[in-house]
């Protein structure tokens, strides 16, 4: 998909436009992660009579870098100018990993920009991770291997399959990376304080639906923690058999339906 740039005051943020004319679904990933990673969901989207946007963080991907920070607060308030530029008046919001902090922050700062929030293997509190993982997270974050170790780590959150064209997406993953300045913007939203979202999590007012992989490695147990998320957001929880950290490439076809019937359920509630 072409890229697009929207200029903010410090910065510029990059994005694509799958087009459709139905409600706008706006969708982020997570730290040390391009937009692509929804690929495969947002054409189905578009299908499906959704306006398909998907969004790299700042200092990720597209995006420029560096920025001042990259805090919860900041990247939440990105994520609202986008869709006041989309001129979509409000969005289905899709955030994946660390970007469901901003994604939370945003629904419950701003309710009329937010029409739904979906969540997807999200890190929306300050919550213990799993030792082995946070002990590797250190290692991959601070060391002069630190892009060939995160793309190996990547490769791990993918238990069950990889998709097709996973090794195109990681040599562009790696590429990215390797750029100045892109794997400190990616360790400074990793290493952003979640507390600012963990507050608001009670005060998301928009529906809200969670999608854990039941395999997810970055949690002990990823099946608590998205029944904690739902519980707070008074939202509902999805569990995908099997599936990673990242399902909707991981197991397209049995997290592609349960996003499209939330969003249809979503439209048709409101």
């Amino acid at each position: 998909m072409q890229t697009q740039y929207f200029k903010r005051p410090e910065g510029i943020l990059a994005y694509s436009d799958y087009g459709g004319s139905g409600h706008s679904v706006l969708m982020l990933p997570g730290m040390g992660a391009l937009r692509s990673e929804y690929r495969y969901l947002a054409p189905k989207l578009t299908e499906a009579g959704f306006h398909a946007v998907t969004a790299d963080v700042r200092g990720h991907g597209e995006s420029s870098v560096p920025w001042s920070t990259y805090e919860i607060p900041a990247v939440g308030k990105d994520i609202l100018a986008l869709i006041e530029h989309l001129d979509s008046g409000s969005v289905h919001l899709i955030c994946t990993s660390k970007a469901a902090g901003a994604g939370v922050w945003a629904a419950a700062e701003r309710p009329d920009r937010i029409r739904s929030l979906m969540l997807i293997g999200a890190f929306a509190r300050q919550v213990k991770v799993n030792s082995v993982m946070g002990a590797l997270f250190w290692l991959m974050m601070n060391n002069p291997w630190r892009v060939r170790f995160w793309t190996m780590y990547y490769g791990s959150i993918y238990p069950s399959r990889k998709p097709p064209d996973f090794d195109d997406y990681i040599k562009q993953l790696a590429d990215n990376l390797k750029e100045p300045g892109r794997f400190a913007a990616s360790n400074a939203f990793g290493n952003a304080s979640l507390q600012p979202a963990e507050e608001r999590l009670s005060r998301v007012k928009a529906p809200t639906l969670i999608i854990m992989g039941t395999k997810e490695p970055d949690f002990p147990d990823p099946v608590t923690e998205g029944k904690y998320l739902a519980q707070h957001t008074s939202g509902g929880l999805e569990l995908i058999e099997g599936a990673g950290h990242y399902p909707q490439t991981e197991m397209p076809k049995k997290t592609e339906p349960l996003v499209i019937d939330f969003l249809k359920r979503s439209v048709v509630q409101q």
